[in-house]
């Protein structure tokens, strides 16, 4: 299957290799010159302009955006628009908050152009273990795509799964994200305990090796606290700063709107807001994890 990727920053370039290496043949696209360079060495061809990649797809046209949400999402979808044909395809595997995904199908309705969203997870290392992918769209429209996912997912049979219609694939990994700042807050408290008990002189790196192994509480996050833990100790040269990328926040104003308590993801986004303006081991760990699993940066204090 041919396909257009727009977006070759880390996460897109590897989701390009990883469909390369699946047999399908992608055209990339990057206003960055030494991002398009690196999807050629690969195997991928080269589109200098959204209107070079148009042009060198065939119809019907599949363009997967791999972009930030919010602006640069509707003004590369503006600037599609104009060079689609009906019966072309977008899908949007960034983070957009799903009621602007609801919104922008419906405006590409009216064009004849199908609007689908695939929630994706795996960070930098979904190129060799595959990402998660919860897709929304029309069931005929995702049973064309299903060559694509099945080549991106951790398997044909698992890892992806048609959630429902559009708009439903951005909201399921909304959601994902917000428990996804959950467990990661509660792993940093933990730690932050064991290294506040200083007569114990507790070795945190050992102990997560521990967990690691027939612990309920062993997981990936577990694993990426662990490589850390094990190449720098006591996190020196970490400021504990911790980003958000938006989710968390949506994923709690729809648990207001849905008048539901969710305490412990509201309280997860509060304590990044809050590691803004002090320092602790918690918040150098939530950092660390964020760079181990999604290459996100980190600020490095003096």
């Amino acid at each position: 299957m041919k396909l257009g990727m727009v977006g070759l920053g880390r996460m897109g370039a590897n989701m390009t290799e990883r469909l390369l290496n699946g047999g399908h043949e992608v055209t990339g696209f990057d206003f960055n010159e030494e991002s398009r360079r690196r999807v050629v060495e690969k195997g991928a061809l080269e589109a200098t302009s959204l209107e070079e990649l148009v042009a060198g797809l065939n119809l019907p046209r599949i363009i997967w955006l791999m972009i930030p949400a919010g602006d640069p999402v509707d003004q590369t979808l503006q600037a599609l628009l104009e060079r689609l044909d009906p019966g072309d395809v977008i899908i949007d595997g960034g983070n957009s908050w799903y009621q602007d995904t609801l919104r922008r199908a419906e405006e590409l309705r009216e064009h004849g152009i199908h609007y689908v969203d695939a929630g994706t997870s795996g960070g930098i290392w979904g190129l060799t273990e595959g990402y998660s992918l919860m897709v929304g769209g029309p069931d005929e429209v995702i049973s064309h795509l299903r060559p694509i996912f099945e080549t991106l997912a951790p398997a044909s049979d698992r890892g992806w799964g048609h959630v429902g219609p559009t708009g439903s694939g951005h909201f399921v990994k909304m959601i994902h994200n917000g428990i996804e700042y959950g467990m990661m807050q509660s792993l940093a408290e933990g730690f932050s305990l064991l290294a506040g008990k200083e007569d114990f002189g507790l070795d945190l790196h050992q102990i997560a090796e521990i967990w690691q192994h027939g612990s309920v509480v062993r997981s990936w996050l577990l694993d990426l606290t662990e490589k850390a833990l094990r190449e720098n100790p006591t996190l020196d040269g970490i400021e504990p700063y911790v980003a958000d990328s938006g989710e968390g926040r949506w994923t709690v104003f729809e648990a207001i709107d849905q008048d539901l308590a969710a305490p412990v993801l509201t309280l997860s986004l509060l304590q990044r807001l809050q590691s803004r303006d002090e320092e602790g081991l918690a918040h150098k760990l939530l950092a660390v994890m964020r760079r181990e699993f999604g290459g996100h940066a980190i600020r490095e204090s003096d």
